[in-house]
């Protein structure tokens, strides 16, 4: 019984240990550590982050989705073609000079390589800048413009093209490749309201078709266009209008026109290939004026004529009026070159039916395209005709 120790007294000789040193920080589960680790930054602590900012922050990591294509019924669709959209010449001359199986190689070699902007590239921009404001408007609404990619490249170059869209961000869901086949005939089965092509063969085809339609030219230089409003310039005769008094210039001269103006100053002009075009830009610009802005619509159509206002500028305007349309500025320039002043616009695009006007804008870096319709062109094929025949002695 000698050798035992009482409990009391074994513990009194047992050494103490130290206190250990306080934490700096509270120890916290695997779990809530892992949870905390994913958490937005600010967001420990729910209460003191906004839900706003922590709802944005989740927003930014989802991919972001594409609004959805518009019914082609309720849109005003643009039909544009590839080379219109892109720039394809070095593609062009491979076409031309090795065949279409070169062509297709090479475009597949280079599928990876976006093509870079054409003519017609700030133009459909701007289209989408319409769309993106519209939709902050009327959310639900399908009256907007809708882009159709419409060419006859083979549907392997297609990949190429696609990739080129993607590349810029543009909002082209609809396409149309018909592999070397015209694709006129598709015009009116995408209910197309205007078609834009570097060919000007299959642009007279949907004229003919009763299509508005326009050959497109690049520029000979640069200029910095409106990103926020859609610009976009007419001229009146054979344009908007009917190509009636031009008819009347080339048979009996200038005097003989403003007698025949004046005398038909209240009886509206036929209609010209693209007034439904300027009936369809009409009829977005109303919905931001119903909305009280139309000092701030992204739309602005402009009349750009060769007319002068005092002896032939009634007619044309009445017979807008008459339509129930309008343009935001009419610009009557008596027989005035028109490049100096669409330099001043700097429209999109500028609409005319005659070359020397075409060439003149783009001359001073307005993208111009061209309309094949009315008198004008029977004087331009004679001209053309005239170069080519060598003079007879």
């Amino acid at each position: 019984m000698g050798c035992l120790i009482k409990p009391r007294q074994r513990l009194r000789e047992l050494p103490v240990r130290a206190d250990p040193p306080p934490l700096t920080e509270p120890l916290v589960p695997r779990s809530r550590r892992c949870r905390r680790a994913m958490e937005p930054p600010g967001t420990a602590g729910a209460p003191e982050r906004p839900w706003e900012e922590a709802k944005a922050f989740y927003d930014n990591l989802a991919p972001k989705k594409k609004p959805k294509s518009p019914k082609p019924e309720n849109a005003i669709t643009i039909a544009v073609s590839s080379r219109a959209l892109f720039r394809m010449e070095e593609e062009q001359k491979i076409y031309n000079e090795q065949g279409v199986e070169a062509y297709v190689k090479y475009q597949l070699d280079h599928e990876n390589e976006p093509f870079l902007p054409g003519a017609a590239f700030p133009f459909v921009k701007a289209l989408e800048a319409v769309n993106t404001q519209l939709r902050e408007l009327y959310p639900d609404s399908e009256e907007l413009f809708d882009i159709v990619l419409m060419t006859n490249n083979h549907a392997q170059v297609g990949v190429r093209l696609i990739n080129s869209i993607n590349h810029y961000d543009l909002f082209i869901e609809r396409f149309c490749m018909t592999g070397g086949n015209s694709p006129i005939c598709y015009l009116k089965a995408y209910h197309t309201n205007l078609y834009l092509s570097s060919d000007a063969e299959k642009v007279s085809g949907a004229i003919e078709e009763g299509i508005a339609a326009a050959t497109i030219f690049s520029p000979s230089r640069d200029l910095e266009v409106s990103e926020n409003q859609l610009r976009v310039a007419f001229d009146g005769d054979a344009v908007l209008f009917s190509d009636e008094s031009e008819q009347i210039v080339k048979a009996h001269g200038l005097d003989m026109f403003f007698e025949h103006e004046k005398a038909h100053e209240n009886k509206p002009l036929a209609q010209g290939p693209l007034k439904g075009f300027l009936e369809a830009l009409g009829k977005l610009q109303k919905k931001f004026y119903s909305k009280g802005l139309r000092m701030e619509c992204p739309i602005r159509t402009y009349l750009v004529t060769a007319r002068s206002a005092a002896s032939s500028g009634a007619r044309a305007l009445k017979t807008l009026r008459s339509w129930g349309l309008e343009t935001d500025e009419a610009l009557f320039l008596a027989g005035a070159p028109k490049g100096p002043l669409l330099k001043k616009i700097r429209p999109h695009i500028f609409f005319d039916d005659q070359m020397f006007h075409v060439e003149g804008a783009k001359e001073m870096g307005t993208v111009a395209a061209h309309v094949p319709y009315g008198i004008a062109q029977k004087h331009n094929k004679q001209r053309e005709q005239e170069k080519q025949t060598p003079n007879s002695k």
